[in-house]
């Protein structure tokens, strides 16, 4: 690495850093979602609130979203895998998976992205090198969790293989959204995230009149209305931006260690929100994940 690739680098390892600990933050507030608002109908008001979000921020800066259908075409295949699928397959997976387990069946989404990667994108092929690096990230997390929760592996089968469909569907979100960038369009990433949230929405308010019904959200408590409006503006917006930034300048290989991080940042939000001790165990995962994340990226000369 040059000196101002190495600096950009870690600049970029600092904004998914803070990605990761953003998404962090929207499985606690979730579980408050879901008491009251059906699965499907909490995608529909999030990526709605999201969309709320973003296009005022694409008017502001003067962007647009892109006009050729190429890129609509790839932005209602991200609408699908990126948002409508996993946000409902993990949400629903997790009624019946203990949260451990969850993240490491979340964690094959690295794994399955570097391959992909491979075959789909340019400058970004799958070497030795990735793979010691997701490999040490991998450990970062059993290290998190504990080897005990591999225990439940086989359980709840279908719920488990909701969860890891989830993850597969990050891995192929990440790889369409490199290609985006590449088929033609002059488009900014604020103007093509907001098009992509914008399928989003749209396929997810379909599947939920047609799932929930179209009064669903009507039972939705007070609590679950404002951890809805939380995950819609942060994680689902806002970080929707960082996401995209960063699949455009390092790579899918490289945002995918965000399912890394993101158990990490919630054991760290549980130690922020409810005072919670911050274990030399979840700094010795942090460590490897970086580790790892640091390794898959060494660029040869």
């Amino acid at each position: 690495m040059t000196v101002d690739h190495k600096a950009a680098f870690w600049r970029d390892v600092v904004w998914l850093i803070i990605l990761a600990s953003v998404w962090g933050s929207s499985f606690a507030a979730i579980k408050i979602a879901v008491h009251t608002m059906p699965p499907m109908s909490l995608v529909a008001v999030r990526t709605a609130i999201a969309l709320v979000v973003l296009y005022p921020i694409m008017w502001w800066r003067g962007a647009r979203m892109p006009k050729d259908l190429p890129s609509w075409g790839i932005g209602f295949a991200l609408g699908i895998f990126g948002i409508t699928l996993p946000f409902f397959l993990i949400g629903w997976g997790e009624q019946r998976v203990e949260s451990g387990l969850a993240a490491i069946l979340m964690a094959v989404m690295p794994l399955t992205t570097i391959v992909l990667a491979h075959f789909f994108n340019e400058g970004d092929r799958f070497t030795l090198i990735k793979l010691i690096g997701v490999a040490v990230g991998f450990g970062g997390v059993i290290a998190l969790i504990g080897p005990e929760a591999l225990k439940g592996l086989g359980g709840d089968l279908l719920y488990q293989l909701g969860i890891a469909a989830g993850a597969c569907c990050y891995a192929v979100n990440a790889v369409l959204t490199r290609n985006l960038g590449d088929v033609g369009t002059s488009s900014s990433t604020i103007g093509r995230a907001t098009m992509v949230m914008l399928c989003g929405t749209i396929l997810s308010v379909l599947m939920a009149l047609v799932m929930d019904g179209p009064m669903a959200f009507l039972s939705a408590d007070s609590d679950a209305w404002v951890a809805t409006i939380y995950i819609g503006i942060l994680p689902t917006g806002l970080a929707t931006l960082i996401f995209f930034r960063l699949v455009e300048a390092q790579g899918a290989s490289f945002i995918s260690f965000v399912n890394y991080l993101n158990p990490v940042f919630g054991v760290f939000w549980s130690a922020l929100i409810l005072t919670e001790a911050v274990s030399l165990q979840s700094i010795a995962a942090l460590t490897l994940i970086l580790g790892g994340i640091t390794i898959a990226n060494i660029r040869r000369p």
